[in-house]
């Protein structure tokens, strides 16, 4: 009985510090779409409060669909292209919100300390878990181990957090939540001014919603030779092309397939790592994927001791067999 008591009153605190939560998430877009790390956030904040409205700012607000996203309650619309941190945290203490989430994204994570900084509290950087409404969980040292955060301040500010996005599921596109415009203020001391925007022409998916990826080491040799990894992922589902900060390093791919800690993160459903002996900022980006598929001619490679299946082989022989077996 003592122990059903303490059930019961330690369910009905977690409740209530729920119910008294209100949380902003702070939504990425390319113009078209919102981000998968934006939809993940929301997943996040859906533990913290039933109450979750969504930022978006830029010209093109308007039209990534934002409203769309199941479980917000309102999207609150800024058209300002770069709002001040000190404006938006003068936003959210306005409307009292007790958490503010982003994705853990280059974005994000120039924004987010900018505004906790304005708050004066401390970000929680990439957090994979959410314990309650104080305490989170959060990968330390290249991921090789994870560390428990509890907020304990007593000054009732808002906490900062960004979240990694392949340790949550991404909420759904199917609701229809109002619109709400907003005044934020520029920030006229951006120290960064965005000149231009590109991004490759490719019909493949992005790599941090792509279900299967085949990524290249540094014993692809040549960029020419990344030509084979793309004919493998062409046999696959919803198939991804990646690449270790080596092969991006010796210029043999652009730096926005590298996979690791200085990389994106990815946990696909099948990750091929072919040529990758697996440095510790490799595996970091991907050990979380469900199936790892390894290709190494080095026996004592460090990455057969993270995957499920290895072969030693001589991967310009193996990957064309491959392609042609699937």
């Amino acid at each position: 009985k003592n122990m059903a008591r303490l059930l019961y009153s330690i369910s009905r605190t977690v409740t209530r510090r729920r119910l008294s939560t209100k949380c902003l998430v702070l939504g990425e877009h390319d113009g078209n779409l919102i981000s998968q790390g934006t939809l993940a956030a929301v997943t996040a904040a859906s533990k913290l409060s039933e109450e979750i409205c969504l930022f978006v700012y830029g010209e093109k607000a308007m039209e990534v669909s934002a409203h769309k996203i199941e479980k917000i309650k309102k999207v609150q619309v800024s058209t300002t292209n770069f709002p001040s941190p000190k404006a938006i945290a003068q936003f959210i203490e306005a409307h009292k919100y007790t958490h503010v989430l982003g994705a853990s994204s280059t974005l994000s994570k120039n924004l987010c300390p900018r505004i906790a900084t304005s708050l004066d509290v401390s970000p929680i950087m990439e957090i994979v878990q959410v314990i309650d409404t104080q305490s989170f969980i959060r990968p330390t040292y290249a991921g090789n181990a994870l560390s428990s955060i509890q907020i304990t301040s007593e000054k009732n500010k808002p906490i900062v957090l960004t979240v990694r996005a392949t340790a949550f599921d991404k909420v759904g596109m199917n609701n229809e939540t109002p619109y709400e415009d907003i005044e934020i203020a520029a920030d006229s001391k951006a120290p960064i001014i965005l000149s231009s925007s590109s991004s490759a022409n490719s019909d493949r998916p992005d790599l941090t919603s792509a279900k299967s990826i085949v990524s290249g080491g540094r014993g692809m040799k040549s960029g020419d030779n990344f030509q084979m990894l793309e004919q493998l992922a062409s046999k696959l589902h919803s198939g991804a092309v990646g690449a270790s900060r080596a092969a991006v390093d010796a210029g043999m791919v652009p730096n926005e397939l590298q996979i690791g800690q200085t990389g994106k993160v990815v946990a696909p459903d099948i990750y091929f790592a072919i040529g990758i002996s697996g440095a510790i900022q490799h595996l970091s980006g991907m050990k979380d994927s469900k199936l790892i598929i390894a290709i190494n001619k080095d026996a004592e490679a460090p990455i057969f001791q993270v995957a499920d299946f290895g072969l030693v082989a001589d991967l310009f022989q193996a990957v064309p067999e491959l392609t042609n077996k699937i």
